[in-house]
């Protein structure tokens, strides 16, 4: 039996290079760089100082006054993002009742700030002393949630708490969903808040880059001078609907959910170094799932995101699965510009992804210098590259060993 053909419909983001489609797109093809000086919290005691932190995020501008004093920052952003995706498909004069829309976020720190606020209030002056507005934000669904009741979709509610393939996870579940006939649309893809919390327990750890004495701050993935991630934060949504329903409505459809694939390895967990067995099944799976060839990847959406030993490990994936014709893939890492954005990275590659399928543009690897034996790959460096996308693959691989993978095709009636 044929499968449902699933289609994004509209897009939004709200980055540090951006906070809409169009700025976003601009900025990345460009190599335009949002690591800078953290300004939300005081990072004068650590060794790292940058992040990729959305400027001036202001979430009055998208969801007016009423209702948003007692939300916090991460919810916040998840909220102005659906708001912003479903007035992108021209969804917003309500196409689809309630019950037919639906949200699947990816969160998985999202809460680590309000909880510890909430704690800290708690232990300090005791549970009496706590205001209970702030208690629904230490729910680790609050996102998702609080997106809900603002575009009031009363379908599916979803949160998906995978770390760094929370986004592309959400996309699949949510395609799942849609193919199921459960609703007519979803609100899928992920959202990542940067809170000291975060930020202190990834540089105590010393997987920030100049985190440990003496070393670069730099993100500069595949470069052979990385030495660990820059955070960033970010939200990025997509909506998805069936091929038939959005032909029914005569919306503009960005691109095609193709095929997908994941897989959980243990041993990445356990082993320190090249562990490529999840990531290779991954990918395998997706290419599968698409009925595609390998020899149809137009380019690759890498997982790269400065880690010594993260991007030699995906370079041995890709060259595993693709073997002679690794070299002759466009492979691109756009975390070199956002940081790692966690539970939203994967969303922000499909959504530059249908960006590069209807523009013919690949973005770039910017901060790239020095080559390295280990990421021997065409990482289209520094400066972005014109040529026909039809197919794209996107990785997302944790370091805790969950792999997924997403490809996204140009649309065919």
């Amino acid at each position: 039996m044929e499968k449902t053909r699933i289609v994004i419909t509209g897009v939004s983001v709200i980055s540090s290079i951006g906070s809409s489609k169009e700025v976003f797109w601009n900025n990345l093809i460009n190599g335009v760089s949002g690591i800078k000086p953290v300004t939300l919290f005081d990072v004068s005691k650590y060794s790292s100082k940058h992040a990729g932190e959305i400027p001036d995020f202001d979430a009055k501008v998208y969801l007016g006054q009423k209702g948003i004093r007692h939300i916090d920052r991460t919810s916040l952003l998840a909220s102005s993002a659906t708001v912003l995706a479903i007035k992108d498909a021209n969804l917003e004069n309500n196409t689809y009742s309630g019950d037919e829309l639906g949200i699947v976020i990816g969160s998985t720190y999202g809460s680590i700030d309000s909880i510890s606020s909430f704690d800290f209030q708690s232990l300090r002056e005791g549970a009496n002393y706590v205001n209970p507005m702030d208690f629904p934000n230490t729910v680790l669904n609050a996102p998702a949630s609080r997106a809900s009741i603002f575009c009031k979709a009363t379908g599916l509610n979803t949160t998906i708490s995978n770390g760094v393939t929370s986004s592309v996870d959400a996309i699949i579940y949510a395609s799942d969903f849609l193919r199921m006939g459960r609703v007519k649309a979803v609100v899928a893809g992920g959202v990542h808040g940067l809170t000291h919390d975060i930020f202190w327990g990834a540089h105590n750890s010393k997987i920030l880059s100049g985190s440990k004495d003496g070393t670069l701050e730099i993100c500069a993935p595949f470069d052979k001078r990385r030495n660990g991630m820059v955070i960033g934060e970010a939200a990025a949504l997509v909506i998805l609907e069936t091929l038939e329903d959005a032909i029914r409505r005569n919306a503009h459809i960005y691109a095609e959910i193709k095929g997908y694939g994941t897989a959980f390895d243990p041993k990445m967990v356990t082993t320190n170094g090249y562990q490529i067995d999840g990531g290779k099944r991954a990918i395998v799976g997706a290419i599968n799932d698409a009925n595609l060839t390998l020899s149809d990847i137009s380019y690759i959406s890498a997982n790269a995101y400065s880690g010594v030993y993260g991007d030699a490990r995906e370079t041995r994936v890709i060259k595993e699965v693709f073997g002679m014709r690794a070299n002759l893939i466009p492979v691109t890492a756009m975390k070199s510009m956002t940081g790692e954005c966690y539970d939203a990275s994967g969303a922000m590659q499909t959504i530059a992804a249908s960006m590069s399928i209807n523009t013919h543009t690949i973005p770039p690897t910017i901060n790239y210098k020095e080559y390295d034996p280990e990421c021997d790959l065409d990482c289209v460096a520094n400066i972005a590259r014109v040529l026909p996308v039809k197919n794209v693959l996107i990785n997302t691989f944790s370091r805790l060993g969950n792999n997924s993978s997403l490809i996204i095709s140009k649309y065919k009636q």
